[in-house]
């Protein structure tokens, strides 16, 4: 009897499809994959020791840098737990803000996620689509924030300021369109049967194996199992809005494909909510020793000015304690745990990056599958390395 030999290959650091360095050592007996390993760590950029070393204000700029399609949840995830360590109570409208903004993300995030993945397979019109529609949000993002993937808007205590008066029309335009936009993916793609050949009983993972893995978001809701941070923890307001959470059965490739285009419909559905009810009032909390004091106000009142001049320079300090703030961002729990020590800077900052747990499922899911699934899989499962190699 012959003896069986296996082929070990690498797949990147740098490959097309793993979208971003990441390397993926393969064991292979033919074209079957018998066993992966993921090796990661080659973007480290020590974000957690850097924050450490900063001010609270001054490391939410470092947020926005981990999941770089998803700045404004970063900012959200991190605010909410300095607030939390504070006690800190936001008023109404900055909260609806806040989710608009964040659903708004969301979409973004997962049209980026879809240009790609589909294009990964091999489907390159969807890439022209639905980066069509991304760029009508990046220029919302701009609008309000005056930047398009690093925003640093979401503020500890409320926002950066309030948004400006063509902000209601530019997302009402959007969310009038985008349900038809949507349509035109599902044409493209849900029925296409060479789309579903390529990811129908592809990758699978069970509801099990998911929970067992520690895995979240759609790829987790893809598995069948019902988790959504905003129905489970609610934050901002948002058991106030009326939303369904999407679910899968199989598990595969093509149910997360499913269950994140019906997001981007729970999340215009979410926006739209947001608009009608979006209060008037102040977007800060009113805490003078936090929150800087507003632009025009600095300009014109020296007391401002030297006020702004402090929080910024030197910071504010929490008391002795711990918190721990989590949103459900478009790759599943993204949560910050910060420990004060009295000081004006964190004692401790860790990260608990969605995209790093969902990745180590991956070797799970393409056991037992053919090469060209590796593709498919780590694109259903869309990692952003630099939330990885926080």
């Amino acid at each position: 009897m012959a003896d069986t030999r296996f082929m070990t290959i690498n797949m990147g650091p740098q490959h097309p499809a793993t979208h971003g360095v990441l390397r993926m050592v393969l064991e292979l007996d033919g074209e079957i994959v018998k066993k992966s390993v993921p090796y990661i760590g080659y973007l480290h950029r020590g974000v957690e020791k850097l924050a450490e070393a900063r001010t609270y204000h001054q490391a939410l700029t470092l947020t926005d840098r981990l999941d770089y399609t998803n700045g404004l949840s970063n900012n959200m995830a991190f605010c909410l737990a300095c607030e939390r360590l504070i006690g800190l109570e936001i008023p109404r409208r900055a909260q609806c803000l806040r989710v608009i903004l964040c659903e708004l993300q969301r979409i973004a995030a997962h049209l980026l996620w879809i240009a790609t993945h589909a294009l990964d397979i091999g489907a390159m019109t969807v890439l022209f689509y639905a980066f069509r529609e991304r760029e009508t949000i990046l220029t919302i993002v701009e609008n309000v924030t005056g930047a398009r993937l690093t925003p640093s808007y979401i503020r500890i205590g409320g926002l950066a300021k309030d948004v400006p008066p063509e902000f209601g029309k530019m997302v009402r335009d959007f969310i009038n369109e985008f349900p038809g936009r949507i349509d035109e993916y599902e044409t493209l793609l849900t029925e296409n049967i060479i789309w579903k050949k390529r990811t129908q009983n592809v990758a699978p993972l069970s509801a099990e194996d998911a929970i067992n893995y520690g895995v979240t978001g759609p790829v987790l809701r893809a598995s069948g199992v019902n988790y959504d941070v905003r129905k489970a923890y609610p934050y901002s307001s948002y058991e106030e809005f009326d939303f369904i959470v999407p679910l899968g059965s199989k598990g595969d490739v093509y149910d997360r494909y499913v269950v994140r285009l019906q997001e981007m419909r729970q999340s215009i559905r979410i926006i739209t909510q947001g608009m009608e009810r979006l209060p008037e009032g102040p977007v800060n909390a009113h805490a003078l020793d936090v929150v800087p004091p507003d632009k025009e106000e600095v300009r014109h009142d020296m007391a401002a000015l030297i006020r702004h001049f402090k929080i910024m320079e030197e910071g504010f300090k929490p008391p002795v304690g711990e918190a721990y703030g989590a949103v459900e961002s478009p790759k599943g729990e993204l949560g910050f745990y910060l420990i004060s020590d009295g000081s004006n800077k964190p004692f401790r900052m860790r990260i608990r990056p969605p995209s790093f747990l969902n990745l180590g499922a991956v070797p799970k899911m393409i056991e037992g599958q053919m090469v060209a699934d590796v593709v498919a899989a780590i694109g259903s499962v869309d990692i952003v390395l630099g939330e990885i190699d926080r």
